[in-house]
């Protein structure tokens, strides 16, 4: 006699191991992008001989493109064919990557390199994050949040330090890049083999939770209908875009610009890549308490405090030099973006009902990424047009002005914890 399944259960607890999974898989999604965050814009000049600021950081641009539409995609294909496919797919995807950079004869293989990378991170970050947000339910959406961030930058922390240290011994080719193989070969078997389909849960939490005044399910759950919500239409999503764009483009700025500016001031390889590892590292540490922090004093004033402290911290990398004030600037960067970046998604996932969360999610994705583009054809235009640290205020400047659009358009109700049960 056949037995039944056990009954769906959300919470963290309820579901460790497969989150527990899900948290080390998203540690080599990082690992790939921590890869090239020392390496890549010294290989333009010391390599490839790129004078323009804008040409280096077109690797920067070409990424934050491919991985911002392939969010949009991948969280529609999340809602439709299930989780697990896409992550799947996402790792195939992942594995030319490294030998293309190793390989790379000219600079457009390393922006094509870029574009596969931006597929890979687009499909199989954003699947992490919407299966925890499966998993777990709403009670403690920013710990696992918080979780799978901390997994994720983590990765490239430690990944852009250990890779600086390679190419200070060994050169910038191909030593470095062979942490990537293993990265995507281990992230591909695991999901393949182990990852567990969670679809299901989002639709056993449709119709166990009651939702966040704002986020019914209307029943037009279209593409299009969820990205003109998320856009505009609700001012709340609209600001949580906005500042997700915004973070990114300081991610951008940093990936792409910041290296070039210690260079220019003489700081070895090495150095560059513990300022490099800095960042992301604090980002790391204090995503592990902010997720889990804005469970408990709401979502709107952690973003407006995090976008506050990039922008001075941007500032400070602007108007100093040598690697002590620069160390502090870094240290701040990551204090600030761990405030804003686990509590965006966590707000998204408040406010979205869990029929269209997943498109949701990829529609916020879809813009938090083309901050990419942003900081990296700002910051190498700014940087050609007048130098690399005017480049650093401009972006500094944008920082502080999104903070205060978050501060005016957010509602105090995004803030809330949203769902209780329903008595079924």
């Amino acid at each position: 006699m056949r037995t039944a399944p056990p009954p769906l259960r959300l919470g963290l607890r309820e579901n460790l191991a497969q989150f527990s999974l899900l948290v080390a898989i998203n540690a080599l999604v990082g690992g790939m992008i921590g890869q090239e965050r020392t390496v890549l814009p010294l290989l333009a000049g010391r390599t490839f001989g790129l004078t323009a600021f804008s040409a280096t950081t077109t690797f920067v641009v070409a990424f934050g493109a491919s991985k911002a539409l392939t969010n949009l995609a991948a969280g529609v294909l999340a809602d439709r064919l299930g989780r697990k496919p896409v992550l799947v797919a996402g790792w195939i995807v992942g594995l030319p990557v490294p030998m293309l950079l190793i390989w790379a004869p000219s600079w457009a293989w390393i922006i094509a390199a870029n574009v596969l990378l931006g597929v890979n991170q687009g499909m199989t970050w954003s699947i992490t994050v919407i299966m925890k947000i499966d998993l777990v339910g709403p009670a403690r959406r920013g710990l696992a949040l918080g979780l799978n961030e901390a997994a994720g930058y983590g990765a490239v922390a430690i990944t852009a330090l250990i890779t600086g240290e390679i190419a200070a011994h060994h050169g910038l080719r191909p030593g470095p890049f062979y942490l990537g193989i293993a990265f995507a070969a281990l992230g591909l078997g695991l999901s393949a083999a182990l990852v567990r389909e969670t679809h299901q849960f989002a639709t056993h939490e449709a119709t166990t939770t009651t939702t966040t005044a704002g986020s019914e399910d209307t029943g037009d759950n279209t593409v299009g209908a969820v990205l003109a919500r998320a856009t505009w239409r609700d001012p709340s999503l609209a600001a949580i875009s906005q500042a997700g764009l915004i973070n990114n483009a300081v991610d951008g700025l940093a990936w792409g610009i910041l290296p070039l500016l210690f260079a220019s001031e003489g700081l070895s390889v090495g150095r560059i890549g513990v300022l490099a590892a800095l960042y992301p590292g604090v980002w790391c540490v204090g995503q592990l308490f902010t997720g889990a922090w804005s469970d408990h004093v709401g979502r709107k004033p952690l973003i407006v405090a995090g976008m506050l402290l990039q922008g001075l911290a941007l500032a400070i990398m602007a108007s100093s030099s040598g690697f002590g004030p620069w160390a502090i600037g870094a240290v701040l960067i990551g204090a600030g973006t761990a405030l804003v970046y686990p509590t965006l998604i966590a707000a998204v996932g408040d406010l979205a009902h869990p029929r269209w969360r997943a498109t949701a999610v990829g529609v916020y994705r879809l813009w938090r990424d083309a901050g990419y583009v942003v900081g990296g054809l700002l910051g190498g235009a700014v940087a050609d047009a007048f130098n690399l640290r005017a480049a650093v205020w401009s972006v500094a400047a944008l920082s502080v002005l999104s903070g205060a659009v978050v501060a005016v358009r957010m509602a105090p109700r995004a803030q809330i914890l949203s769902a209780a049960p329903l008595d079924v």
